[in-house]
């Protein structure tokens, strides 16, 4: 049975990938979160303890540069055109690839099966059922100061939140082609400065759990509504302080006043 787009509201947990050579993969860690149309998605291997120390974006080498740009994630839109899922791509950290990413979906028991439409491949995914669908909330964002992208989109008592990189990577390449090809280390850095961040929506605040900067990982987010504007915590790139971003809210779903910290 093919689900509605309607019915997918929630956190998702991929058990298995794989690909008609054969291989497959089901060590890696995925989450993709639903909204009413909003959703967003991260993908990562397990964290190197050298990695896990490191504090700020000035402080990664090229090698760290390097592990951290094969990780995926985005952020973007669900829609359903009749046979297919689309997930239309606002904020990636890849590089955008030339093909869609899209595919069928149907239940296999309680497993949903994905299958890939340009790209061949098969995905397990497994619904949180305990987890909460309610409150239910997305904002697009862009930066007051530089005008970059964002996203945020809460689910229950889970969130996530994107933040595009400030220097563009070619399209067509992998983000470790992108790396090996950076003129400097500074600019490899810039290139995997793209944030796509999970958490827990607590009370006491939007504590990040896992996140494509490692630096990020406990933080609180700790997002704030002031009128047609959302205001986040973020850090320099030196990690030196703590900085509070000001983003204008360009398109919403549900209720937004859920993105706020209590």
């Amino acid at each position: 049975m093919t689900p509605a787009v309607s019915g997918l509201r929630g956190l998702w947990r991929r058990s298995m990938i794989a690909w008609p050579d054969g291989g497959r993969d089901t060590t890696t860690s995925v989450c993709w979160l639903q909204g009413l149309r909003a959703c967003l998605d991260l993908r990562q291997s397990v964290l190197p303890a050298k990695l896990a120390r490191v504090r700020a974006l000035d402080q990664l080498s090229i090698g760290q540069c390097t592990w951290l740009a094969q990780q995926q994630g985005f952020a973007g839109q669900l829609s359903f055109d009749g046979s297919y899922f689309e997930w239309s791509r606002s904020i990636d950290f890849q590089p955008r690839a030339a093909a869609a990413d899209a595919g069928s979906l149907c239940w296999e028991g309680d497993v949903l099966v994905e299958s890939g439409r340009d790209v061949a491949y098969i995905e397990h995914w497994h619904r949180d059922d305990d987890a909460p669908t309610l409150p239910v909330a997305a904002v697009s964002l862009r930066a007051a100061d530089d005008h970059s992208a964002a996203a945020m989109l809460r689910v229950g008592t889970q969130f996530m939140f994107a933040r595009d990189r400030p220097l563009s990577a070619s399209a067509g390449r992998t983000l470790c082609q992108c790396i090996a090809e950076a003129a400097t280390l500074q600019q490899a850095q810039r290139l995997v400065d793209c944030e796509i961040s999970f958490g827990n929506a607590l009370p006491a605040g939007f504590l990040i759990t896992a996140s494509t900067l490692p630096w990020r990982i406990g933080d609180l987010l700790d997002p704030r509504l002031t009128g047609g504007q959302l205001h986040t915590m973020d850090r320099t790139a030196d990690g030196g302080a703590r900085r509070r971003r000001r983003w204008e809210i360009i398109d919403s779903e549900g209720e937004p006043s859920g993105l706020a910290a209590a």
